[in-house]
């Protein structure tokens, strides 16, 4: 239970994940994670399974979860069977508990927020303006790469950067290990929602705050 000594300082800005945070899609990432465990004669997983392994870098990951070592042709075959099976499942996904509500709430402070996803740029630009989102955000930054899997730390950086925001003034909100060790590197603070693909006892192992909600989160904040 994250006491009240565990609250980070009340920051001007937010840095929101995306997947697992925002965005409730861990059916959708289970479903595309057995494509890929059908495709090397892996038996399924639940996610309580794929929480127990998940980690970064996700080569590394998958090479314990597929039990095998990986070769650059498997990785970029990996990604594409994932990525195109979380696709299909995509428009399935709903927002999370307290969302958009929350974030309405934290802009009507007159603090600002912004968004920062190892998801797709184009496609996280896209989905997060179909569902109405775009506006509560000063920017939006995804993967601008082809291939996913690396750290988040570098990306944190230059997201603050571009908005020439103090990192003391800044929290990150994630759902993953890799949320906490950019937040650490990047000299931001950060909580962490168990909502996504990684268990709580792993996320307590970063030492930051860690909540069940987006709306527990905020409560942090205040």
């Amino acid at each position: 239970m994250t006491s009240l000594a565990d609250k980070p300082r009340s920051p001007r800005h937010i840095v929101w994940d995306w997947n697992g945070t925002l965005l409730d899609d861990n059916h959708a990432v289970v479903s595309a994670v057995n494509e890929v465990c059908a495709a090397f004669e892996r038996e399924h997983i639940d996610i309580d399974e794929w929480r127990a392994v998940f980690s970064r870098p996700l080569l590394q990951c998958y090479e314990r979860l597929l039990r095998r070592s990986l070769s650059d042709e498997d990785w970029a075959r990996i990604d594409v069977l994932y990525h195109d099976a979380y696709r299909e499942l995509l428009h399935t996904c709903g927002l999370a508990k307290g969302v958009p509500h929350a974030l309405e709430d934290w802009r009507e402070t007159g603090r600002t927020q912004s968004l920062l996803s190892m998801w797709f740029h184009e496609e996280l630009v896209a989905l997060v303006t179909q569902l109405g989102l775009h506006g509560l955000f000063a920017r939006m930054d995804g993967l601008r790469a082809e291939i996913g899997g690396g750290s988040k730390a570098t990306h944190l950086e230059r997201h603050l950067s571009e908005l020439r925001l103090d990192p003391a003034d800044v929290v990150l909100i994630g759902d993953v290990v890799d949320d906490a060790e950019a937040a650490r590197h990047a000299g931001t603070s950060c909580v962490l929602v168990t909502t996504g693909v990684m268990s709580r006892s792993k996320l307590e192992g970063t030492d930051f705050p860690v909540v069940d909600s987006i709306p527990e989160a905020l409560a942090l904040l205040n």
